[in-house]
C-alpha cells in the first residue's frame, strides 16, 4: 500500500510513519509533505497514492485548499488536534478522522476501515455517506482571535453575525465588539451550526438569536434588524427568502 503523509510537524510525521510500518510492513511511504503549496505541486507531478494521511492545519493554510486546487480521488484519513472540521472532512474523500496525538489502536482501526471500504470494492460514495451519518456532528464552538499582541477566545454563541467588507471577514459579538477573522465566509458557514446561523446573502451570516425584527423590504425580499448593527444591506436575498422562512419556522 502506497501512502502519502501531509503533516507540518516533522516529529508527528515520523511517528505516524513508524506506527504505520509497525502495523503493516508492506506500507510504502511515497513522501512526507509539510504545506499546502508543496502538496499541490506534488500532486501535479506524481501519481495518486493508495491512501493519504492529511493534517488539517498546515504551515501555509488549511488542507482543504489542496482539494480546491487539485482533483484528488484518493481516500484520506485526516489527522488533527481539533474536531471542528469533522463534517467538512467527510465531504472530501474521508475514510476516518483521527485526533492527535494518534494512538496505535485508533490508527489500526482506521486502516481496517480503509481496507473494508476499498480493498473489497465497496461503493465509495455509499460508504462515505454511511460513515458521515455515524459521526456525531461537531461544529465550531469558539474562535481564537489575535488582537495586536493579545489573544481572545470568542464563543460562537456570543457572535451575532459574520460578514464581509471588501474581501475582509469580520464578526460582531452581542456586546457590540467587532473582530476580524482569518477565514472566508464560505469556510465559516461550514464550521458553524446551521440550526443557529443562516446565510441571508453573499455577505452576511447571522445568528438566529440576534434577530430583533424582520420586515418587508420589497415584494420579494425581507429586511432584518439585528443587535447593535444598523447596516442598510441586511437584506435576505430573493432566492434565500423561502429557505429563510423555513429556517425560522422549525
Amino acid at each position: 500500500m502506497k501512502v502519502l503523509i501531509i503533516e507540518d510537524e516533522i516529529l508527528a510525521a515520523e511517528k505516524l510513519e513508524g506506527l504505520l510500518i509497525s502495523l503493516d510492513p508492506s506500507v510504502e511511504i511515497m513522501g512526507k509533505l509539510q504545506s499546502v503549496l508543496e502538496s499541490i505541486n506534488w500532486f501535479h507531478a506524481n501519481p495518486n497514492p493508495d491512501l493519504i494521511f492529511l493534517d488539517i492545519q498546515l504551515d501555509d493554510g488549511i488542507c482543504f485548499e489542496i482539494f480546491d486546487a487539485v482533483k484528488i480521488k484518493t481516500p484520506v484519513i485526516f489527522t488533527t488536534a481539533y474536531d471542528s472540521y469533522a463534517i467538512r472532512a467527510f465531504q472530501v474523500n474521508s475514510v476516518d478522522y483521527l485526533l492527535k496525538p494518534i494512538e496505535k489502536e485508533s490508527l489500526a482501526k482506521a486502516l481496517e476501515k480503509y481496507r473494508l471500504l476499498f480493498d473489497k470494492g465497496a461503493s465509495n460514495n455509499q460508504s462515505l455517506d454511511e460513515l458521515s451519518t455515524q459521526l456525531v456532528k461537531s461544529y465550531k464552538t469558539r474562535f481564537f482571535i489575535k488582537i495586536g499582541n493579545h489573544f481572545h477566545s470568542i464563543p460562537v454563541d456570543n457572535i451575532d453575525c459574520f460578514y464581509t467588507i471588501e474581501r475582509a471577514v469580520f464578526c460582531n459579538t452581542n456586546n457590540g465588539r467587532k473582530y476580524d477573522l482569518d477565514y472566508s465566509l464560505d469556510q465559516i458557514q461550514k464550521l458553524v451550526d446551521p440550526e443557529k446561523f443562516f446565510r441571508i446573502n453573499r455577505n452576511y451570516l447571522i445568528h438566529i438569536n440576534a434577530i430583533q425584527d424582520i420586515y418587508n423590504y420589497s415584494s420579494s425580499r425581507l429586511g432584518i434588524k439585528i443587535n447593535k448593527i444598523d447596516h442598510l444591506d441586511l437584506i435576505v436575498s430573493r432566492e434565500k427568502v423561502g429557505e429563510f422562512k423555513k429556517w425560522l419556522d422549525r
